[in-house]
């Protein structure tokens, strides 16, 4: 009896429910966080002015605000979803890092924390995948062998 539960506690199963309740938990809560904090400041939403989208890049503003908005609302809703989601982490992660390695590249810790944490998330969701409750495992299963 102890055996088994020092066994359940300290061994790690990949699989089950548990692991794929936990990956849906994770990538809802990290994209709903993404999307309340960072996303709808840009459009207005809870704010008495948007957010001015910063352009480090020096790219068109229209491309770089839209680029910035659909990162941070758009591509998180595909994670929660889990559609295309691998796909969807991409653009996220690319203004994640851009903001940690090129606009707070000067910045303290206390400040460039923020991307790193997003970034060290979407990277997670992007090597690990969805898991089993999402849109991109019900469509793996379709597909034929």
């Amino acid at each position: 009896m102890i055996r088994k539960v020092f066994k359940t506690i300290v061994a790690t199963h990949l699989n089950g429910a548990a692991v794929h309740g936990a990956l849906f938990l994770f990538r809802t809560i990290a994209s709903l966080e993404l999307i309340i904090v960072h996303g709808f400041k840009k459009i207005g939403i809870g704010v008495a002015i948007p957010e001015v989208v910063p352009n480090p890049l020096g790219l068109p503003e229209n491309l770089n605000e839209i680029l910035a908005i659909v990162a941070n609302i758009g591509f998180p809703v595909f994670v929660i979803l889990g559609f295309l989601t691998r796909l969807a982490t991409l653009p996220i992660l690319a203004v994640t890092l851009t903001g940690y390695f090129i606009l707070h590249a000067h910045d303290s810790l206390l400040i460039k924390d923020v991307p790193f944490m997003y970034s060290l998330v979407f990277l997670f969701i992007l090597i690990v995948g969805p898991g089993k409750y999402s849109i991109d495992s019900f469509i793996y299963k379709k597909i034929p062998k």
